[in-house]
């Protein structure tokens, strides 16, 4: 891809301006991937085996060429307002950002997701032998070949309770620190921030999201796994108590409207 070809895709009237911001990143399962430009890049830059795999030379090669591609039209875009980059000061730039990091990784609700994420881990790891043997189960049920459509359904929705669960597992950790540290920057300076959407919002509602479906998940796995009732329910209490908290944090999150997903269009 080159830059004209990714300018070309970015004018296309059709797409969504910055849907892609705040979304889950599950393409597979979104109705808006014909009308957002970072699935386009995406597939373009993405047309073969090989540059979707990380250990190849050629996914870092389209990577690295993306990377100066956005780079010359950030250039072309900064010398079109009047903005000189040598005016900045990059290294006390680079202090701020870690600074707030720092401040979002250590803030409750950061801990208490990744918290999450790591008991996800642990609980799919101690419950290997038994989802295993659910299978097993399932599959002799099958052999019996009894059209079963509460048994086809059952299982369905316990694939899609796991799939959910494993999906939201890290993003929702990703999704509170970039809400957190958005939060602090906008505090930081009112005056720069209040004309545009709040950021922190944005990603607070996508994160919020995240606990809703996985906590519909966690509530499947409950229905049908009787034996592990009290480990499921200690996921959904640790879930429901930062969701709480997160709203808490930023009440408005909630209302946040989302391009594309939380408009009539």
């Amino acid at each position: 891809m080159d830059k004209e070809r990714l300018k070309k895709l970015a004018d296309n009237p059709n797409n969504i301006p910055g849907i892609y911001n705040y979304c889950d990143r599950w393409c597979e399962r979104c109705t808006f991937t014909s009308r957002c430009l970072n699935y386009d890049i995406s597939e373009e830059q993405h047309d073969s085996p090989e540059s979707k795999d990380m250990s190849n030379k050629v996914f870092w090669d389209k990577l690295s060429e993306m990377f100066k591609i956005t780079f010359e039209m950030l250039e072309e875009d900064m010398k079109e307002r009047g903005i000189d980059i040598n005016e900045f000061d990059l290294e006390e730039a680079g202090k701020e950002v870690e600074d707030r990091r720092k401040i979002s990784r250590n803030h409750d609700c950061s801990k208490k997701s990744m918290e999450y994420a790591d008991n996800v881990k642990e609980w799919f790891e101690s419950s290997e032998d038994y989802l295993k043997q659910k299978e097993v189960d399932i599959n002799k049920l099958g052999n019996l070949d009894l059209s079963d459509k509460n048994l086809e359904d059952s299982v369905i929705r316990l694939n899609d309770a796991i799939e959910v669960i494993h999906w939201y597992q890290y993003q929702i950790h990703v999704k509170i620190r970039r809400a957190v540290g958005g939060k602090i920057e906008e505090l930081k300076e009112p005056e720069v921030y209040e004309e545009f959407p709040s950021d922190a919002d944005g990603s607070a509602k996508v994160a919020l999201i995240g606990m809703d479906r996985s906590i519909a998940a966690w509530g499947e796995l409950y229905r049908q796994f009787p034996s592990k009732e009290d480990s499921i329910l200690d996921m959904l209490v640790m879930l429901e108590k930062l969701r709480k908290r997160v709203e808490a944090e930023l009440p408005d999150a909630r209302a946040f409207i989302r391009p594309g997903f939380d408009e009539d269009i």
